[in-house]
């Protein structure tokens, strides 16, 4: 009892000297992604006025087109009565192509095409660190993009500019490139929570987009989660709660109805497939054409315009006419013309050099063609799919997670902008099906395949990849060498050095244990010495402080102790006796055992 006792009071102590400092650094923290959440909300209501007085002013009032609005947002300014103009419509993403291309690609050129992608380059090689200006410049040319009629999401900008801020913020404070990844990954889930409503999947978003495979970067989430509750609070105090679309209580109740979706996987497979070829190979055709770039986004503008002009609904975002299909009120001609229309006025916008997001569209597409499935087999088979609307919901869930390798957040994501979650269980098998078999292909370029893969965990999985690696795995490298007897007189030693290509040479007493060693470098001294090497012997020469190491030893360790003295070869001993020598390790070794290790996880994260 004295005894439990005395520990309990011991703990005690020692949680009362470390609790101060850990509650300052955790609140420190806090304190700092409440403040980049405060600002990527503020973002997001400051984009989402310029989208709705630009739509306002130039879609309405000056060439009289008015797009339907989805359920969870309204127009800010009342409807003009202007009579629709479709040859205004068919100009007018030019000229705002033209004034955006200007803006991008005078004073910050990375800020073209879809902000989100340009984030996950900054996580994986840049440390993080995006240019203060880049947030602002994307948010002006997305907003007279998009508002002019371009196709884009707003996810992008306002990615951008939570990201921007917690890299700034990161700058500033002096963090270290690890820290500044954080905060920066935490603004862009800030944004894209805060702008679709969605403070959950914002988070996770944030954290799976970075990769190809189904990996997170758990140390994102929770700053991630701080950062969107907060923007998301911040958007909708302003702008009203609830969720950006309005659905009928949509439920699953038929297993049968499983068949009707896995077909519903193959064909959002198949146009996400047409959708990143269409995307990055109009992006590769602007790019390589030799003309100024600020005039590229004016001509894709124009195409975009063409388009528009027969099929206005793929003009600006498109969400109002998912709304409308998830209470099936689009025919089916109208949302395929919605979805191949979208894809082009998509690739036209952003991939000439336009500035946009490609969530936002992606989601219009899958709803689109998850409608177009839904009605067909609500024709064909009335009594198995009773509501064609669910097909909507589950399509956007499904499309996006095949062009983004996105699954787990991109459920969230349309659950909670949808507000219908009792669809979980089809989206989870649609969107499983979608992710397996759309590997080949993402709209976010910059991902990479795992953490294995990213720069930025280079030096973690080189300390992490070396501390669960032994000596004894590498037993086949242990060279046996010859111990010098420490009284060798050194006249007998040069002519032993001359006819080896050993570097390192242990001595060993009379009892031919391991005393000293020394190497090449170490009998300079008495090598250009002839007066005196008559009267060395080699235990003269070598050092008794040795270092050492054993089967046991983990790799990282031994890394360690090569770089203490700079040494490039170890004795390897017993580890119940340093005396007996077991051979010698060299550091290239190592290195070259290292690198097979990790181009092995490579070629087994591949398969």
């Amino acid at each position: 009892m004295a005894q439990r006792n005395k520990m309990a009071r011991q703990f005690r102590k020692f949680a009362s000297a470390r609790m101060p400092a850990e509650l300052s650094s955790a609140g420190k923290w806090t304190l700092t992604f409440v403040l980049i959440g405060i600002i990527a909300g503020l973002g997001s209501i400051l984009f989402h006025y310029l989208c709705q007085v630009g739509l306002h002013y130039f879609m309405d009032m000056v060439a009289g087109y008015r797009p339907p609005a989805p359920a969870g947002e309204h127009h800010l300014l009342p409807p003009t009565t202007t009579s629709l103009n479709r040859w205004l419509l068919l100009v007018l993403p030019a000229v705002g192509g033209l004034f955006s291309g200007w803006l991008v690609y005078t004073f910050a050129p990375e800020a073209e095409g879809h902000g989100t992608d340009a984030a996950i380059d900054a996580y994986h090689h840049g440390g993080g660190f995006i240019r203060g200006r880049v947030p602002i410049i994307k948010t002006l040319a997305s907003a007279i993009t998009l508002t002019t009629g371009g196709s884009g999401g707003r996810e992008g900008p306002i990615a951008q500019i939570g990201a921007g801020f917690g890299s700034f913020l990161a700058t500033r404070l002096k963090m270290t490139d690890r820290d500044r990844r954080i905060m920066m990954a935490a603004g862009v889930g800030a944004g894209v929570g805060s702008i679709f409503r969605a403070p959950l999947a914002g988070a996770l978003f944030a954290a799976e987009v970075l990769y190809r495979d189904p990996e997170f970067e758990s140390e994102v989430i929770i700053p991630a989660g701080i950062s969107s509750v907060v923007a998301y609070c911040l958007f909708c105090l302003v702008f009203g709660w609830g969720s950006l679309f309005e659905s009928p209580d949509f439920l699953f109740r038929n297993p049968l109805e499983l068949g009707p979706y896995f077909v519903l996987a193959l064909v959002l497979v198949a146009t996400g497939a047409l959708y990143v070829k269409s995307f990055y190979g109009i992006t590769a055709l602007f790019h390589n054409w030799g003309i100024p770039n600020h005039v590229k986004p004016a001509i894709g503008g124009l195409c975009t315009g063409i388009i528009g002009f027969f099929l206005p609904q793929c003009l600006a975002f498109g969400y109002g006419f998912a709304q409308m299909a998830l209470h099936s009120q689009l025919t089916v001609p109208f949302l395929l013309a919605l979805a191949l229309g979208k894809i082009l006025t998509t690739s036209f916008s952003i991939g000439s050099g336009g500035s946009g997001g490609v969530f936002g569209p992606s989601i219009v597409i899958g709803g689109a063609m998850g409608g177009v499935v839904g009605s067909i087999f609500h024709q064909i088979m009335p009594g198995v799919v009773t509501e064609p609307g669910a097909f909507v919901v589950v399509g956007m869930a499904g499309f996006f997670t095949a062009v983004s390798n996105t699954p787990i957040s991109t459920i969230i994501f349309v659950s909670e902008m949808t507000n219908s979650y009792h669809l979980l269980m089809p989206s989870l098998a649609v969107c499983s099906v979608c992710y397996l078999t759309s590997q080949k292909w993402t709209i976010y370029r910059n991902q990479v395949q795992n953490k294995v893969a990213s720069p930025a965990h280079v030096g973690d999985f080189f300390v992490d990849i070396l501390q669960s690696l032994h000596v004894k795995d590498l037993m086949d490298q242990v060279k046996k060498v010859e111990l010098i007897p420490q009284n060798m007189p050194f006249m007998e030693f040069k002519r032993y050095f001359a006819r080896t290509k050993q570097h390192y040479f242990p001595v060993m007493d009379e009892n031919g244990r391991l005393i000293g060693i020394f190497s090449s470098t170490d009998i300079r001294s008495v090598l250009f010495s002839q007066e005196i090497e008559q009267l060395v012997v080699m235990k003269d020469i070598a050092t008794a402080d040795i270092i050492v190491t054993t089967m046991a030893e983990d790799l990282n360790t031994v890394m360690a102790k090569f770089t203490t003295r700079n040494i490039d070869s170890l004795p390897v001993v017993r580890e119940d006796d340093h005396g007996i020598l077991i051979g010698m390790l060299n550091r290239r070794e190592v290195i070259a055992f290292y690198n097979q290790q990790v181009l092995d996880m490579k070629d087994r994260a591949r398969q």
